[in-house]
C-alpha cells in the first residue's frame, strides 16, 4: 500500500520528512494518528528498519490502536512487527526488565499501585513518628509524585527543603519511602520512568543500546509530556536526533499532573534545525463547531497561531441551553438523548462531558429514570475492589516474595487467626536480623511471644511455599485459582448468604476471564507481564465504541474519544472555568482550562449542547453562578438559543424497555450500580427541586473536609466508594457513600476515617 495515498498536502509532508528533528502540530480531529502510522510505514519502504522504529503514545487504547494500523499498512513487509509501539511506562519497564539489575533491583519487581504506595508511606509515617493525620498518606503521595515527575532524588528534596517545616519531613518520608521500595524489590507508578533514566545516566553503555536500538523515534500527544518524559525522549534521541513529536499546545490539559506546555512550545529551541508542519484540517466536527473552538483558544497567549477548518460544511449552530435549575439541566440531557434514540439515533451517539465528577450525580438519576443505558467512566474500578486487591496482592507476593506489602495485605486474608499483634513482632524480628518479613515467618520457632500462633504462621508459609513453586509452570488463570483453592479465600465468599459476598465471588470470576483472555493474546504470558499490564490499565483503556450507551466522563477522560453529540453540563464561572482558576492564584490556570473547553468543544462532531443553570446546590447550599466566560467568547452568531420546557419532552417511560442493572457500567466494564437501578426504576423520580430539598442547616465551624460530592473516598471497612452527599448535620457533616455491591453508607465525617481516593486517569 503506498503510505501516501489518501493524505492531504501538509500531511504527506509531514510523512515524507525522514531525518532530523520534526514537530507536527496537529489540531484536534486533523488525523495525526493517520500521519504517524503512514510515517511508519514510509520510513519502513524507504529502507529504515522495523527494528530501529520506536513510537510513544500514553495510553493503552491508542498504542493498540497505532499497532493495528501500521500492522494494516505494512502487512506484506518482513519483519514490520518489529516496530516497538509501547506507551511511555511501558516502554520503561519492557527496557527495566532486561536491564534494572544495573541499579540494584531484581528484574521480578512488582509495581506498586497507589493504594500499596499510601500504605507502605503510612508506615513509613509510622517509624519517623508523625501523625497520618497530619502527614496524610494521599497527601504525602501526590508530593513525593511531584518531584518524581521532575526527576528530584529524596536528597535533593531534603535539601530543597529545609527551611519548610512541613514540606522537609515529607522529604524525610520520601527518603524512608524509597528505601522502603527498594528493600522489597518494588517501584510506584512515577519510578518507572525516574528508574529508567537513572539506568540510563549510570550506564552509558545501556543507553548507547537502546540509542543504537531506537534510530527513529515518534512521540504522540507531546503536549502531555512532563519533565521526566522529556529527559528519557532526549536521551534515546541525543544520538541520531531523528525525532518527530506529534501534538497540540491547545491541547495540554494536564498541568495539574506535572506536564510541561513548555516542552512543546520550546521544541525548536531543544532541538535545533527542527521542521515544524502544521495539520489545521479537521476531519472530525463541523465549521460552526470548529469556529467556536478557535475563537475561544484564540484568547489564549501562551500557544502557536493556528486555525482550524473543514470542507464538511456548516452544519449546526451550537445549542446553548440555560436551565433554571440542575435539576432542569439533568433531565433535559436525559430527555434530549431519549428523544434522539426514538428517532433512530444510537445511545452511543451521546457523550456527556462535565468538568468535576460531582456534576454526574443528578444526570445519572435522570439517565436511570429515562430507562437510557449509560457508563460512567472515573467511577470505582474493577481493579480498585477489596476483592480483586486481595487476590493481586497474593499473585504479586509470588511474583515477588520481597513485597513486604503484599505479604502484610494477604497474612491474615482471608482469617487464619495471624493478628497485628502478631505480624508486629514478626516484623521487629525481621529488622533486627536485617532479613526480609517472608524470611522471619519462615523462622516463627524462633521468635519470642508468638505462643500458639506459631503452628498458624508456619502452615500460612507452606501455603506460600507451594503457590510459589507452581507458578511458573502454570498459566496465570491456573495460579489465581490456585489461590483460590489453597486459601480457601472462594470458599468463604460463597458459604456467606451476604449478597454483597455473592458480587465479590463473581467479581473474582472476571478477574479469571481477564486472565484467560490476557493468556490468549499476550506475545509472552506470565504473571509478571500481567501483573504489569494491570498496573498499567488506565480507566479508558476499555471504552468501547460499539457497545450501545451513553458515556459520562470528565472533560479531562474526554480527549482522544469524539461523539456525533455532546452535552457540557455546568457551563458557569465557579465550575468552568473552575473557583481555583479564577482566583488568579495561578496565572496559567484560566489558560488551561481555556484549553479543556477547546478539548471540550472538539470532541463534538455534528452536535454540541452547551448548558448553563440560574442556579444549583452545591454542598448542600444553592449557589448563583454567572453563564461562563467562555461562552461568552464564542461568536453570537454560531449558536442558538435552545429553550428547555419541563412539559414538551417525552414523558419517562418506566414499563417498556426498562433499564437492565448490567446497563449501567463504570470504566471497567463491571455492573456496580446494578442495586441502584433496581432501586430507582421502582420509584418515578420526578422532576422539581422540592424532592431533593434539605433543611438549611448552618455549616459546622470546626469540621473540615478534603473531598467533595463526586469524589472517591476510602473507608476503613468498606473499601472505595463514591461521594454522593456531604450535608450539614449540627456540629459535623454526614457523609454518604455509595460502595460497589454494598449500596450506600452515611458517615459522620468528624468520627469517620474516610481518605479522599486519588483517580489516575
Amino acid at each position: 500500500m503506498d503510505p501516501l495515498a489518501g493524505l492531504n498536502r501538509m500531511q504527506r509532508e509531514a510523512v515524507k520528512h525522514i531525518n532530523g528533528p520534526l514537530l507536527i502540530l496537529a489540531g484536534a480531529g486533523s488525523g495525526k494518528t493517520r500521519v504517524l502510522t503512514h510515517r511508519t510505514a514510509y520510513l519502513i519502504q524507504n529502507g529504515v528498519k522495523p527494528y530501529n522504529i520506536l513510537a510513544i503514545t500514553f495510553t493503552n487504547k491508542a498504542a493498540n490502536e497505532m499497532r493495528a494500523r501500521i500492522t494494516s499498512l505494512t502487512r506484506s513487509i518482513i519483519g514490520a512487527q518489529d516496530v516497538w509501539v509501547s506507551t511511555f511506562h511501558a516502554l520503561c519497564v519492557r527496557i527495566l526488565r532486561r536491564e534494572i539489575s544495573k541499579i540494584g533491583f531484581g528484574p521480578r519487581f512488582n509495581i506498586f499501585d497507589s493504594d500499596d504506595s499510601e500504605r507502605l508511606i503510612r508506615e513509613c509515617t509510622e517509624e519517623l513518628n508523625l501523625s497520618d493525620k497530619n502527614y496524610a498518606p494521599r497527601s504525602v503521595a501526590a508530593i513525593i509524585g511531584g518531584w518524581k515527575n521532575k526527576l528530584v532524588t529524596p536528597q535533593a528534596a531534603i535539601a530543597e527543603t529545609a527551611g519548610d517545616f512541613f514540606v522537609s519531613r515529607c522529604a524525610n518520608i520520601y527518603k524512608l519511602y524509597q528505601s522502603r521500595l527498594h528493600k522489597s524489590n518494588a517501584l510506584d507508578f512515577d519510578d518507572i520512568i525516574s528508574h529508567a533514566i537513572q539506568l540510563f545516566r549510570e550506564n552509558p553503555d545501556v543507553l548507547a543500546k537502546y540509542q543504537e536500538r531506537f534510530k527513529y523515534i515518534m512521540v504522540d500527544e507531546y503536549q502531555d509530556t512532563n519533565a521526566a518524559q522529556y529527559e528519557l525522549v532526549r536521551l534515546l534521541a541525543a544520538k541520531y536526533g531523528n525525532l518527530c513529536v506529534v501534538g497540540d499546545d491547545d491541547q495540554s490539559i494536564y498541568g495539574w499532573r506535572g506536564a510541561d506546555i513548555g516542552n512543546i512550545l520550546g521544541f525548536e529551541k531543544d532541538f535545533r534545525g527542527a521542521r515544524v508542519i502544521k495539520l489545521e484540517q479537521n476531519y472530525r466536527s463541523t465549521q460552526t463547531i470548529l469556529d467556536a473552538a478557535n475563537a475561544v483558544i484564540a484568547r489564549n497567549g501562551s500557544r502557536k497561531p493556528k486555525k482550524l477548518w473543514t470542507d464538511k460544511g456548516a452544519g449546526e449552530k451550537i445549542h446553548v441551553v440555560c436551565v433554571s435549575h440542575d435539576f432542569e439541566e439533568a433531565e433535559f440531557i436525559a430527555s434530549k438523548i431519549k428523544t434522539a434514540v426514538r428517532n433512530g439515533a444510537k445511545y452511543s451517539d451521546h457523550g456527556v462531558l462535565y468538568r468535576t465528577n460531582a456534576q454526574s450525580r443528578l444526570i445519572e438519576d435522570k439517565l436511570i429514570s429515562y430507562n437510557v443505558p449509560y457508563r460512567l467512566f472515573g467511577g470505582i474500578r474493577f481493579y480498585e475492589r477489596k476483592e480483586i486487591r486481595d487476590i493481586l496482592a497474593y499473585l504479586k507476593f509470588i511474583n515477588n516474595p520481597l513485597d513486604t506489602v503484599s505479604l502484610t495485605r494477604i497474612i491474615n486474608t482471608p482469617r487464619r487467626g495471624i493478628g497485628e499483634t502478631t505480624i508486629s513482632r514478626v516484623a521487629a524480628y525481621a529488622d533486627e536480623r536485617g532479613i526480609s518479613l517472608f524470611s522471619a515467618i519462615a523462622e516463627a520457632d524462633h521468635i519470642g511471644g508468638l505462643s500458639g500462633r506459631v503452628k498458624k504462621l508456619r502452615e500460612f508459609h507452606e501455603t506460600l511455599v507451594g503457590l510459589i513453586d507452581c507458578a511458573e509452570a502454570e498459566t496465570v488463570d491456573a495460579v489465581i485459582n490456585r489461590v483460590l483453592a489453597e486459601t480457601r479465600y472462594m470458599d468463604e465468599l460463597l458459604a456467606s448468604k451476604d449478597p454483597e459476598e455473592q458480587s465479590r465471588a463473581d467479581n473474582v470470576k472476571e478477574l479469571i476471564a481477564a486472565a484467560k483472555e490476557f493468556e490468549e493474546r499476550a506475545e509472552t504470558p506470565s504473571l509478571s507481564a500481567f501483573l504489569e499490564e494491570v498496573a498499567l490499565f488506565t480507566d479508558i483503556d476499555r471504552y468501547d465504541e460499539n457497545e450501545d450507551c451513553v458515556s459520562l466522563m470528565t472533560l479531562h477522560s474526554a480527549k482522544g474519544l469524539e461523539f456525533p453529540t455532546v452535552f457540557i453540563p455546568g457551563f458557569e464561572d465557579e465550575i468552568f472555568p473552575t473557583s481555583r482558576a479564577l482566583s488568579g492564584v495561578d496565572p496559567d490556570a484560566i489558560e488551561e482550562e481555556r484549553r479543556l473547553c477547546y478539548v471540550g468543544i472538539t470532541r463534538a462532531r455534528e452536535r454540541l449542547y452547551i448548558i448553563y443553570s440560574e442556579c444549583r446546590r452545591r454542598f448542600n447550599e444553592t449557589v448563583y453562578n454567572s453563564k461562563s466566560r467562555f461562552l461568552k467568547e464564542i461568536p453570537f452568531g454560531i449558536t442558538e438559543s435552545t429553550p428547555y420546557k419541563p412539559e414538551a419532552h417525552i414523558k419517562r417511560n418506566t414499563q417498556d424497555n426498562t433499564i437492565k442493572p448490567s446497563q449501567i457500567r463504570d470504566d471497567r466494564g463491571v455492573s456496580q450500580f446494578a442495586e441502584i437501578a433496581k432501586h430507582k426504576n421502582a420509584i418515578d423520580i420526578s422532576f422539581g427541586a422540592k424532592n431533593y430539598a434539605k433543611p438549611n442547616i448552618e455549616p459546622p465551624k470546626n469540621v473540615s473536609i478534603d473531598f467533595a460530592v463526586g469524589d472517591n473516598v476510602r473507608a476503613p471497612k468498606y473499601g472505595v466508594g463514591l461521594v454522593r452527599d456531604i450535608s450539614a448535620a449540627g456540629a459535623d457533616y454526614e457523609i454518604t457513600v455509595e460502595f460497589p455491591n454494598i449500596g450506600q453508607k452515611k458517615f459522620m465525617a468528624h468520627l469517620s476515617k474516610l481518605v479522599k481516593e486519588e483517580v489516575r486517569s
